[in-house]
């Protein structure tokens, strides 16, 4: 029988773990300051409303439906997809990896915290603490001095996920959650009393109404979603699959989102006040000692414990305790998420699935303690948040909301939920989302393979996504038991996809690929010698060309002899197709 949630309780605050991670304390106040402070809030919360809740509610709905994990989701859908869900879950395998070694630091710096070790020199302390090389390439070799708060982290992480979901995950988020709300309660009505604190928050909210004009800015707001609330990668897809069938998913979605963005605000006063002092101490620029992700952390933050007025050791503690706990809630809603489908499509006992996916993730998360473990750190992070994530998630809306049955799945959300989602959602997946998606993922592949990121060897990259790939393929070739492929009774099952829906994405496909030669010829430098007018008639007049070819080859697929006459009939009569699930 498949495990199950002790309690609506016990998934909530499970799936809160999840998604108030690392992130929420040191990204999210960074990418509102530096994106418009205030005026950020305005496109981070249309982000929320057109993409975080509605794949929330996606996912949660499809994992309680299908009671599987992400693979077994997109097999059971159809089973040319379980690629899709693979993709996602090597995503977080390579997340899982990384985030250990992230875990380890803030477990040392709890001891550090007790007569603020890190000294004066905070980024020296750091870097030293590491042992950084010089470069990727030099790995120096493994810190013994990481060792022990290492396999203590792997001790904690394992011991929960051998216990499984009742009595491992659900317990451990019922014990860090209030842990970390304590600890940054206190932090936070710490903060605000400290001179320059005002300065702080003001840096992290004071609004550049020009910013929302921005596309960057739009761009940074739908990442943030997607990094925070753990979706399209999946996690939240493995948890609802141990949810009954019953569960309320619409409210508990946006009671997730909102407890999520709710920290994010919270927690970010609480950290820009205590910046704020440290601006005011060394008579400087809030945005002169600002900074993100590990910078903030693990340089800046030290820096401002050591300075202020009293108990230096405990607000030391404090920070880095709420963060070992945000780490701990998120690392195990990642393993899980790997495990489940590994559990699942070989039929393997719980604790065979958590060994066959734990011990690789220990021994590759090695490199991650060596000299240049920072350095594959960083480039690992940006592959599996600006590639893998945005990749899976255009996919995945773009299969639910064009190709199979939104209405249907709209339906089952609303069936058991206390308030209904209107028709919006499905417009959201197939429209909104969609579009930031394809276009973030355009301009990251651009990006990086342009440019690279931050200098690193681009054959590490390179290696990194052949991994991937390579995982991918192999783990969908594998066969599985036959009960992987099984569709529950009550689910939807696949239909032949309507002629519209077909169309509409085969135009969308065609303009992803005219914008993405686009933004190649931009970034090139190249020009083609046309005016503004002339490039957008070009574009228009490229969209009808590879729309009316797409058309020819739809239509020729459904009619394989067809005269020119009859094609035009089959044009000019043709009547939409109603999609399955869309008669409301």
């Amino acid at each position: 029988m498949r495990d199950q949630w002790n309690s609506k309780l016990g998934f909530i605050l499970a799936a809160i773990g999840s998604a108030v991670g690392l992130g929420n304390l040191w990204r999210f106040p960074y990418i509102a300051a530096t994106n418009g402070g205030g005026a950020f809030i305005f496109p981070y919360l249309f982000a929320i409303l057109t993409a975080g809740i509605p794949i929330l509610i996606l996912e949660y709905t499809l994992g309680k439906t299908y009671r599987t994990g992400a693979p077994g989701v997109f097999a059971r859908i159809n089973r040319k997809f379980e690629w899709l869900g693979w993709l996602q879950t090597l995503t977080a395998f390579l997340i899982l990896v990384y985030y250990f070694a992230i875990v380890v630091w803030v477990l040392s710096y709890i001891g550090f915290s007790f007569g603020n070790k890190w000294g004066e020199d905070t980024g020296g302390f750091f870097y030293g603490f590491l042992g950084i090389t010089d470069s990727m390439t030099d790995i120096g070799g493994i810190q013994t001095n990481l060792l022990i708060p290492f396999l203590i982290v792997w001790a904690v992480a394992g011991f929960i996920m051998y216990r499984g979901i009742n009595k491992g995950i659900d317990i451990a988020c019922k014990i860090c959650l209030p842990i970390l709300l304590i600890c940054v309660i206190i932090i936070f009505f710490r903060g605000i009393t400290l001179p320059g604190a005002m300065d702080g928050i003001a840096y992290m909210f004071t609004p550049d109404w020009s910013a929302i004009g921005k596309a960057d800015v739009w761009v940074a707001a739908y990442g943030q979603v997607f990094f925070s609330l753990s979706i399209a990668f999946a996690i939240m897809l493995a948890y609802a699959s141990y949810l009954p069938k019953d569960e309320d998913v619409v409210n508990t979605a946006f009671l997730t989102a909102c407890c999520n963005h709710g920290f994010e605000i919270f927690a970010g006063i609480g950290i820009f006040s205590i910046i704020g002092y440290l601006a005011y101490t060394q008579g400087v620029g809030v945005e002169d000692v600002s900074a993100a992700g590990i910078g903030l952390a693990f340089v800046v933050f030290p820096t401002a414990i050591s300075t202020l007025p009293a108990l230096n050791s405990l607000f030391g503690v404090l920070f880095f305790l709420s963060l070992f706990t945000a780490g701990i809630t998120s690392l195990i809603s990642i393993a899980q998420a790997v495990i489940t489908p590994i559990q699942d499509k070989w039929e393997l006992s719980h604790k065979k699935a958590v060994t066959v996916v734990m011990v690789p993730a220990f021994v590759l998360s090695f490199l991650f303690i060596t000299g240049a473990g920072l350095y594959i750190l960083d480039l690992a992070d940006f592959i599996a948040n600006n590639i893998g994530i945005v990749a899976g998630g255009v996919v995945e809306v773009l299969l639910i909301g064009w190709f199979f049955k939104p209405e249907e799945i709209r339906k089952i959300a609303n069936d058991t939920s206390n308030f209904s989602v209107g028709k919006w959602w499905t417009w959201c997946l197939k429209f909104v989302t969609v579009i930031i998606l394809g276009y973030t993922f355009i301009t990251n592949i651009i990006s990086y393979f342009k440019d690279g990121y931050e200098g690193y060897p681009m054959w590490v990259g390179y290696l990194i996504l052949a991994f991937m790939i390579l995982g991918v393929i192999i783990l969908t070739l594998l066969k599985g038991k036959p009960g992987f492929y099984q569709v529950p009774e009550d689910a939807p099952k696949w239909e032949p996809v309507g002629f519209y829906n077909k169309l509409a994405i085969g135009c969308v496909i065609v303009l992803a690929i005219l914008v993405t030669i686009a933004q190649i010829v931009a970034a090139a430098g190249g020009s083609t010698g046309m005016s503004t007018g002339g490039n957008a008639m070009l574009m228009v007049a490229c969209i009808g060309l590879w729309g009316g070819i797409a058309l020819a080859l739809i239509i020729m697929q459904k009619h394989n002899k067809m005269s020119a006459r009859e094609v035009f009939e089959e044009i000019k009569d043709a009547e939409p197709e109603t999609a399955v699930g869309d008669d409301d």
